[in-house]
Order: C-alpha cells, then structure tokens, then sequence
C-alpha cells in the first residue's frame, strides 16, 4: 500500500462540544490545517450520534429525540433499499464543514460507525442476528460511499482519510458475542475495502482491546490509544510499518484531567516507541508513518478543555514530525 499524508499530522476523532456547526468547522481548520477532521456534535444534536448517522435511512428504525435508536424488529426488512439522505440532521456538521471548507486542496479525514458495531446495537434492541449484520453491513457500507460522494463533490481537490469506527470490536473478542471472530473480521474487512479503492481506509477503536486483532481486518490506517498494550502486537504492527501502514497515535487521553503540560504525553509515546523498537519495529518508520490523536472524541468536554487537547496534540504532532524528518536525513533521503 502506498500513503501520502503528511508524517507526524495532527488531526482529531469525530466530536466537539461546540453548539454551532459554523464555527466547529471554523475551528477544526485553523487548528488542525494538515488534516483537520470532519466533526459531530452528538451532544448538541443527537442525531449526529454514530449509530444514528449509519441507521437513519433503515426502514424499521427511528431516530429518537436522544439520538438513540428505536427499532421496530417486524419492520426491519433486510432486503429494503437504503438510501443515505445526506440532508438529514444527522449530517448537519458535516454539510457546514464542506462550506466552511471549500477550495480546500489538502487532505480532509472524516469517520463513521462501523458495521460491526451498528450489528450489535441491533441484536441488542432485538433483531434476530442474521438480519441485524445484514442491515449494518449494507447501511454501513452505503453510508460509507454516500459520505465519501458527497464529499469529493464539494472538496473536490480534498483527499479524503476515512475511519471507520468500530468500539464493538471489544466486545468480539469476547465469550458469547454473536458471531465468531473470523467473522467480525469479515464485517469489518468488508467496510474497509469499500472505502480502501478510492482511499486510505483506517480503522478506530478507543479502547485498549487486541491490536493485532484489529490488524487483521486489513486497515491501511490504524487508530488507537497509547499504552502498553500496544507491545503485544509489536510483531504484527512491524509487518505492517513495512507494508506501507500508517498508525494514528491516540496520544492524548481524553478520559482523564488534561494536564497543564504535554511532557508526560510525549513520554509516555516516546517509551511505546521505543519498547516497539526493541521488539522490532522500525523508529523511522514509526516516526514517518505516523497521525497524531487525542485518545477518542471530545463531545462531552466544553470547548476549552476540546481547545487544550487539541493544542496537545498539535505540539506532539510538531515533535514527531521533527523526528520524521530527522529519520529520513539520518538514512540520506
């Protein structure tokens, strides 16, 4: 696979606090301008929560005032055509960011629910197993290339980065999920590549689960948190540097008091580094393959704390893309 992104970029995971969507826009492209991300404000719209987005146009389900989803199983027909309204208030952010942002001509990267995850809150509210994957699979992957249309329409010199977001993965891993490993692989597998024709395709999942798990499902682009968890898969994630894959670092914990300095951030990614280092991974090209993240979405912070963590991750971004270049001049490129 080959990637062109910018090494070290700076860019951000789906949501912000901010009550306009204007002015979310505004924000994420002056403080992000290598790779700013296409926001949601799921806690001033709820419909622009993840599984409303993904579930708005299956017929059977309703979007409720929450955002949550209501599902009427006896409706839900898994030959139904779905078609994505991209008018839907579930797309609000995003139609403001394409006018916000138009004549852009550098990267742009955006993130949906995955399949995966859409299945199991089906099964959960009462689909048999067999038509919720069904549905997810075709609601995703319809989404998907909705968004992605819609997008390249109106930032036509925009190179899109697409993650699809999958926090189901966990619970895949687990005794008693519906289907087998393999195939939640498949499910998720099937989304990246409807993606990965057009684009580098990623994968996100904010929870410290099985990275060489999620590798498995063939992501050209890795989204996870920092940790020590991470060293499990040194092996598989060097097969992957070496295979052109790129890791977008959740560097910034999102979940904890933000500190007042970014020193014990970028420690704490350095050490991950360096550990991978002597399980052999490459440093250069953990460096130069290299996306820079806060740990998960910022919805449920205000704006000064989404404005602090994202000042975090900009600094750490500039450090390694510092050592990125200092990599390729050590080994004469």
């Amino acid at each position: 696979m080959t990637i062109q992104l910018p090494a070290g970029a700076a860019t951000g995971i789906t949501s912000l606090p901010h009550g306009d969507p204007y002015e979310a826009a505004e924000f994420v492209l002056a403080t992000l301008p290598d790779l700013p991300f296409i926001p949601t404000r799921p806690r001033v719209l709820p419909a622009e929560r993840m599984l409303a987005q993904v579930a708005h146009a299956v017929r059977g389900i309703r979007i409720a005032d929450d955002g949550s989803l209501e599902v009427q199983p006896g409706r839900v027909d898994p030959a139904a055509a779905i078609v994505p309204d991209l008018e839907h208030p579930a797309f609000t952010t995003l139609r403001a960011f394409c006018e916000t942002a138009k004549g852009r001509d550098g990267h742009v990267k955006w993130q949906l629910a995955g399949p995966l995850t859409l299945a199991l809150a089906l099964v959960e509210r009462g689909l048999p197993h067999a038509t919720a994957f069904d549905v997810a699979i075709r609601a995703s992957r319809l989404t998907l290339r909705a968004v992605y249309r819609y997008v390249a329409e109106h930032l036509p010199n925009a190179p899109q980065v697409v993650f699809v977001d999958e926090p189901a993965f966990v619970k895949a891993l687990e005794v008693g999920f519906p289907v087998s490993l393999d195939v939640s692989l498949d499910v998720t597998s099937g989304a990246l590549a409807a993606i990965e024709v057009v684009g580098p395709a990623g994968l996100h999942c904010c929870s410290t689960t099985d990275v060489a798990a999620l590798l498995a499902a063939g992501p050209q682009v890795l989204s996870i948190p920092v940790g020590p968890h991470v060293l499990q898969a040194a092996g598989a994630l060097a097969r992957f540097l070496e295979a052109g894959g790129w890791v977008a670092w959740g560097a910034v914990p999102t979940n904890a008091p933000i500190g007042v300095s970014n020193d014990r951030y970028w420690r704490d990614l350095s050490a991950v580094w360096c550990d991978l280092v002597k399980l052999g991974c490459d440093a250069g090209m953990l460096r130069r393959q290299a996306l820079i993240t806060p740990a998960c979405g910022l919805g449920d912070h205000d704006a000064e704390v989404a404005e602090r963590v994202l000042a975090s991750v900009v600094d750490l971004a500039a450090k390694t893309a510092t050592q990125a270049v200092a990599t390729r001049l050590s080994l004469g490129a």
